[in-house]
């Protein structure tokens, strides 16, 4: 009678556990045993309230006699009482009573992790009642939070393996894993509760690696406005902290979820100084590194961030490094895939945190070149800080491409609609062509496209008559759509000739009259041919028909032009034409008759003339670009058909030919020219020499300093001068003793280097090395002692010390992971080794274009504004730019969510024939693995077994 009155008044099962005690020693007592077993599960099935349940629970621990026996009926309890703590709820608001409740709850939870511990058997099948009552979709009964003082009770020795069974189990629905991680996360309330945040981020980290994004996407947008508001209260601070950690550092896609908490942050910070105590002291610094983090990774936004920069300007800041460290570790896409191993699956970006771009058919040509211009910093700030709204300009496109190659969490991204606007009409669809022409193009189309839209709307500007500010104001922004922040005294130049611009000036001497031809111009690239054979005697025919001799080449220069009424297409600097033809701007030329003869006469006069330059190439293994460039400034002796048309004379007469560079650029562009043809043969031939590159050079810079070097008008004029005596003879002192001519030496580091794979320019492939330099340039790069120097031809053409010797120095100052591998859709880590050791271990790979950054200059760019809101050195994007990388991040999230459901699906058929590396540790970076330098980034089709 007295248990049938337990519903009715609790305080009896004290007496009951009083009465116990007393007749323990009694033989009756096993009897009463039997019945309180079957009376304490039927208690439990009835949904006790916290008080009675408290107390039945203290009965059954003091004698675990009373607790129901047998598998099943024990089963049945832990699972019966697991579901009478999700119906708890607390009878009062006050804290006594809030205290209470806890209590009892926690008494409850005891006695579960003692039958769990006796019984091992039941533990599984309370967590999957545990998880029926938190994942069910009745709106009607919200399961108490009580339930998260169970979770401390779960050894962590099973996260893995519970975690892989929820979610891979194809019965548990996605509403309903929503639904259960929601509640989770609500435990996070729960004051007393242990583990909570490590269960949570496991079900979160489980979820990613099985590309279930959706059901993270919701509960992360639902639920992280609760889990920062319990930052405010210090007894569930640290498991709410973790979680937030981890709920803003995967959700890499889209600003949303971070922008949710923004306004909240100052109030949260600002409460945190005042408390002034060291765990909240600690708990601010951890909350400020979090809140970098997000800010760099979505910068941008300078309305929201100021108030929070300010707020935070006191606490220390991650370094960058460290920044793209958490962020590449944190992301959804860099978790490991709980699945088996024969499974693949659609990966992120790589752990350089770069992209590659898709090979769309024989399309590395463009790829190359394009990563060498994202990797060269400044321009590719000044390009996505240019304001373009509305504009549906080339330059626009690289802007969209930029954007994406920076912000995307692809992999890789197909840049389909930039290479059909860039591609030049003549190449071909899907065939191999010249990555340095296409530069030429691109930077050409950019420059004039620029050109043209200032000149439009400056006309249109002045034709108008403004009679309100909002339409003056609309002018000023259409008359400023290219601009951002100029270089004084360059508000006229584009941004291509600010970035890549330089000035030639070309001497011609007449040798019969003294007299001087000059001529400027400006060019993007210079175009470098190999240095000549010391003397014909020593040269192989053969070697003679296609070698390249400057004498003999067109020394090629894109230039721009400058005057609005100058044509500006592309040209080639003509110094002499002979017997072969560089194929570097895709055309053919003829070939004299009498090419073979002449040929030996202008190498006779070379090598006569230059003594010093060409004994200094005996026994020279091998060349460096600073070889080349010397021997491109070196004088020229103009004879025979290339004599020089003197207007003094009125004849054809020989000539001496110097070049000199009087403005340098910010990026100094090099092409080495490899391609030649062959009219005997008529093939197009590949020079395979290695060529040493210089990690830091010095360009010979002669700045025009007198009236005559002044231009003005035209972009490129001819001057005759005709003064005799000491005047000339200053002019042509081959010594730099003269203030006016030395060459002031401009220090460069190399920032790129674009690698042809092949032997001819109709076939091979192409990828890129390059490493992030500013205008500052990497610390510890520029040493003056170490600086590969390029003196004036008169003065000393070539360096004494080895340039294999200088690099080998240079080295030793290399940042750890600095250089990037770019080879199509593949971005891996590198080092300036692989660079200078490419052709020496794979011959058929040589360098071909170099991107040299000036340093100590940013052209007036701003890259760290006082505000700070360049938290990761690049300008905030555009709006509409944000929000289509957001879209497209959302979509690449889906689809790889199908293709982990499908794969799934059939994982029990699924075979493992995959490379999951891609290549070989054999194959060269320009070989064609099984994905595929050039084959479209591993689709399955003919395609990927072509460059």
């Amino acid at each position: 009678s007295l248990i049938l009155k337990i519903n009715r008044d609790p305080a009896i099962l004290d007496y009951i556990q009083a009465g116990l005690r007393l007749i323990m020693s009694c033989p009756s007592v096993l009897e009463l045993f039997e019945l309180l077993q079957v009376e304490a599960l039927r208690l439990v099935c009835e949904r006790p309230a916290p008080p009675l349940c408290a107390r039945l629970c203290q009965l059954l621990g003091d004698f675990p006699q009373c607790l129901p026996r047998g598998r099943k009926l024990s089963l049945a309890f832990c699972q019966q009482l697991v579901r009478s703590i999700a119906h708890f709820q607390s009878q009062g608001t006050r804290e006594a009573e809030l205290r209470l409740y806890v209590s009892q709850v926690t008494q409850v939870s005891a006695l579960l992790r003692s039958v769990w511990k006796a019984e091992p058997d039941t533990l599984l099948p309370s967590l999957q009642e545990l998880f029926a009552v938190i994942s069910a979709a009745d709106t009607s009964f919200e399961p108490s939070v009580a339930l998260a003082s169970l979770v401390q009770h779960i050894p962590l020795q099973m996260i893995t393996v519970l975690i892989r069974s929820l979610t891979t189990d194809p019965n548990v629905k996605d509403a309903s894993m929503t639904q259960a991680l929601c509640r989770m996360i609500d435990w996070l309330s729960w004051p007393l509760a242990q583990h909570v945040e490590t269960w949570v981020i496991a079900l979160l980290k489980g979820l990613a690696a099985v590309q279930k994004f959706t059901i993270l996407i919701d509960v992360t947008l639902l639920k992280i406005e609760l889990v920062f508001n319990r930052l405010w209260f210090p007894l569930v601070r640290p498991g709410a902290l973790a979680v937030l950690s981890h709920m803003l550092l995967s959700f890499q896609h889209s600003p949303e979820a971070f922008h949710l908490i923004v306004p909240h942050v100052v109030s949260l910070v600002h409460s945190f100084k005042r408390d002034g105590l060291p765990s909240s002291t600690a708990f601010l610094m951890q909350l400020t590194e979090l809140i970098h983090c997000m800010m760099y990774h979505y910068s941008g936004f300078p309305e929201l961030y100021e108030p929070i920069l300010e707020a935070i300007k006191d606490m220390p800041k991650p370094t960058e490094e460290k920044i793209k460290l958490i962020l590449s570790q944190s992301a959804w896409t860099s978790q490991s895939s709980s699945l088996p191993s024969c499974l693949s699956r659609l990966s992120g970006k790589s752990e350089t945190g770069k992209t590659g771009l898709i090979n769309l058919g024989n399309t590395c040509y463009m790829n190359s070149v394009i990563q060498a211009l994202f990797m060269a910093t400044d321009f590719r700030r000044h390009v996505l800080s240019l304001n373009l709204n509305g504009c549906n300009s080339l330059m626009r496109k690289l802007q969209h491409l930029f954007a994406f190659l920076a912000h995307t969490q692809r992999e890789a991204y197909a840049p389909r609609i930039f290479f059909e606007a860039s591609r030049p009409p003549w190449f071909t669809p899907r065939s191999q062509q010249d990555c340095s022409e296409y530069l030429r193009f691109l930077l050409d189309r950019l420059h004039e496209e620029e050109r043209t839209l200032k000149a439009l709307s400056s006309a249109k500007s002045s034709e108008s008559i403004m009679t309100d500010e909002s339409q003056a104001q609309e002018a000023v922004h259409k008359t400023q759509v290219f601009t951002e922040a100029p270089c004084v005294g360059s508000e006229e130049r584009t941004l291509i000739e600010k970035m890549f611009g330089g000035k030639l000036k070309t001497n011609i001497c007449c040798l019969n009259c003294k007299s001087m031809s000059q001529k400027e111009e400006a060019f993007t690239d210079l175009s470098l041919a190999f240095c000549p054979p010391t003397s014909v005697e020593n040269v192989d025919p053969k070697c003679m028909e296609h070698s390249e001799v400057k004498d003999d080449y067109m020394v090629q220069s894109n230039t721009l032009a400058t005057s609005p009424a100058a044509e500006t297409t592309l040209t080639n600097l003509q110094v002499n034409r002979g017997c072969d033809t560089i194929m570097n701007e895709g055309a053919i030329e003829d070939f004299s008759s009498e090419s073979s003869s002449e040929n030996t006469t202008i190498s006779e006069l070379k090598v006569e003339n230059n003594g010093d330059m060409s004994q200094s190439l005996v026994g020279k293994n091998t060349l460096s670009v600073t070889d080349l460039l010397n021997y491109f400034l070196a004088p020229e002796i103009l004879s025979g058909d290339n004599k020089y048309y003197c207007e003094k004379c009125a004849s054809l007469q020989n000539a001496e030919k110097t070049m000199q560079i009087i403005e340098e650029p910010e990026y100094l562009i090099l092409t080495l020219l490899r391609f030649s043809y062959d009219p005997k043969c008529h093939i197009r031939r590949k020079i395979l020499d290695n060529v040493s590159l210089p990690l830091v050079l010095e360009l010979p810079v002669k700045r025009a300093t007198s009236p005559l070097a002044v231009v003005s008008g035209d972009w490129s004029v001819d001057l005759e001068i005709s003064d005799t005596g000491e005047n000339l003879a200053k002019k042509l002192k081959p010594s730099g003793a003269d203030e006016v001519t030395c060459p002031q030496l401009v220090p460069y580091v190399l920032s790129s280097v674009v690698v042809h794979s092949g032997v001819s320019s109709e076939s091979g492939h192409y990828y890129s090395y390059a490493r992030n330099v500013t205008g500052s340039g990497p610390s510890g790069l520029c040493h003056q002692s170490t600086a590969l120097s390029l003196v004036s031809p008169q003065e000393k053409l070539f360096t004494e010390e080895s340039p294999c010797t200088v690099v080998e120095n240079e080295l030793d100052t290399e940042m750890p992971r600095e250089w990037f591998l770019f080879n199509d859709s593949r971005v891996t880590f590198t080092s300036f080794q692989s660079v200078q050791k490419i052709t020496s271990r794979f011959p058929k790979d040589t360098a071909y274009v170099l991107f040299y950054k000036k340093q100590n200059s940013t052209c007036g760019f701003n890259t760290n504004p006082a505000n700070g809101l360049w938290v990761n050195g690049d300008p905030p994007l555009q709006k509409d730019l944000m929000d289509a990388i957001t879209k497209d991040n959302k979509l690449y999230l889906q689809e790889q969510e199908l293709s982990a459901r499908t794969q799934a699906l059939q994982a029990a058929s699924a075979s493992c024939s995959f490379r999951p590396n891609g290549f070989d540790d054999n194959d060269p970076p320009g070989s064609c693995g099984p994905t595929g330098g050039g084959g479209g980034g591993g689709f399955s089709t003919v395609g990927r077994l072509v460059f």
